[in-house]
């Protein structure tokens, strides 16, 4: 059996025994159809504990080449991310997500970090080698919220882009390194544009890829939450419109020493291939896991479902004795 923890193992465990020991506990105090009741219940805290842990088994054996590559995604996360103009009226997002993926899979073995910025700008994940962790944060990510925006410049992650790239040189100079900025280089900040000059030494490809269009499209309010999208953001009294600013992106490509292509849905996305000298062979095969969370997550759905069906005839119950109460108090 092999784990692979989504949080760190030793606090799942702690957790998990915790409640689970509580629940033991009524589980001893109870009598008859209550004690089975806690027993499931047992049953459902030890799953969910072990769902975290992400159990697996040992499958076969995969040939891998080691890329000897570090690979930092740069993505705008500003209101006009979600600007409606992509394949039609979509938001820019989805191709932004899309391509991230394309990425990720086009460097298997590399590391990757994910950098996002809006009035500021963040590193979402540092440099790993668990791509499924870059794919999930960019499934998840959210624009700024509508309300706190204060303007953003498109160069405002040039510090942080040219710290993560020295900090990565720094660690592994023989590495190679690729930069992709995703965005649509709008600049609604007062402000000048920064430089990603400081970045061009330490950059051995990559690309900047653009997003929306000329005509442009409206963008939806975001809040904090987790609900749907809300109205559409207004300038004097009509939709705002985000346009594309393809000079904008281009002169970070040029910074960054790389290529500048504009996306539209249903186009090929062009990524460099991994320098020779970045292309090791590691043992020739490496091991696959089956994950196992699949049946764990069955067997928590059933203990579930068994919990609202208590619920259920609960309440049923409840609703068929208050009236026959209030018949009697009336008597």
């Amino acid at each position: 059996m092999i784990v692979q923890p989504v949080l760190p193992a030793a606090l799942v465990v702690i957790v998990a025994l915790a409640v689970a020991g509580l629940a033991v506990w009524r589980a001893v105090a109870s009598r008859g159809s209550s004690r089975l009741v806690w027993i499931g219940r047992v049953a459902l805290v030890l799953a969910c504990g072990l769902l975290l842990l992400r159990p697996g088994i040992s499958g076969g054996a995969a040939e891998t080449l080691a890329a000897e590559v570090d690979v930092v995604i740069v993505v705008d996360a500003t209101a006009s991310i979600v600007a409606e103009d992509w394949d039609g009226d979509e938001p820019r997002l989805d191709g932004v997500r899309a391509d991230v993926e394309q990425i990720v899979a086009r460097y298997p073995g590399a590391r990757f970090a994910l950098l996002t910025f809006d009035s500021d700008a963040v590193v979402r994940v540092p440099l790993t080698t668990d791509a499924a962790a870059v794919v999930s944060s960019i499934s998840v990510l959210r624009p700024e919220v509508t309300s706190r925006s204060q303007g953003s410049s498109v160069g405002v992650a040039a510090g942080l882009l040219e710290q993560t790239l020295g900090a990565a040189a720094d660690l592994a100079p023989e590495r190679s390194r690729l930069v992709f900025y995703l965005g649509d280089g709008e600049q609604t900040s007062s402000g000048f544009v920064e430089s990603f000059e400081g970045s061009a030494d330490l950059v051995g490809g990559g690309a900047v890829l653009g997003y929306g269009t000329e005509a442009g499209g409206p963008m939806r309010q975001t809040d904090a939450g987790l609900g749907g999208p809300g109205g559409y953001i207004l300038y004097e009294g009509d939709e705002a419109l985000s346009v594309i600013d393809p000079a904008n992106l281009q002169q970070i490509a040029a910074d960054l020493g790389v290529d500048y292509q504009q996306r539209a849905a249903g186009d090929a996305l062009g990524l460099p291939g991994v320098p020779a000298t970045a292309t090791a062979p590691a043992d020739g095969t490496t091991g696959t896991v089956t994950e196992l969370t699949w049946v764990v997550a069955l067997v928590i759905a059933a203990l579930l479902a068994l919990e609202l069906a208590r619920a259920t005839t609960a309440l049923v119950e409840a609703a068929r004795v208050a009236p026959r109460a209030a018949r009697k108090d009336a008597s």
